[in-house]
């Protein structure tokens, strides 16, 4: 059986919804070092916002909120993995978990500027 590629067509990805899942992994550190809040109704507001602003954004724009948020879902599955397997070996995952949610936090803001919603 081979492989097939199938093409990404920029401007048909689910902003809102990436950002939705985000923001889910936000929580999820969040509660892994100690901070964790429920999300607020604006996080959903956010998600819609920028959802918009996506849609309306020039095709350039959209790939690079779609390269970005890519990059960003990668490096934070990988955050994960390592505060997973920290503790399950009964090591501290507080610092570690504080420092991820941090760039999360970064990461979402430079997503909404990016189509500057």
């Amino acid at each position: 059986m081979s492989r097939q590629t199938v093409p990404f067509a920029y401007g048909t990805a689910d902003a809102g919804g990436e950002i939705a899942q985000l923001r889910q992994v936000l929580a999820l550190v969040e509660e892994l070092a100690g901070t964790g809040a429920p999300l607020a109704p604006t996080d959903l507001d956010e998600a819609a916002r920028i959802s918009g602003a996506y849609e309306s954004a020039l095709p350039v724009v959209q790939r690079r909120f779609d390269q970005e948020a890519a990059r960003t879902a990668r490096w934070a599955t990988a955050g994960i993995e390592a505060l997973v397997t920290l503790q399950e070996r009964g090591w501290p995952v507080k610092p570690a978990a504080a420092r991820l949610a941090q760039e999360l936090r970064k990461a979402l803001a430079e997503l909404r500027d990016i189509v500057s919603a």
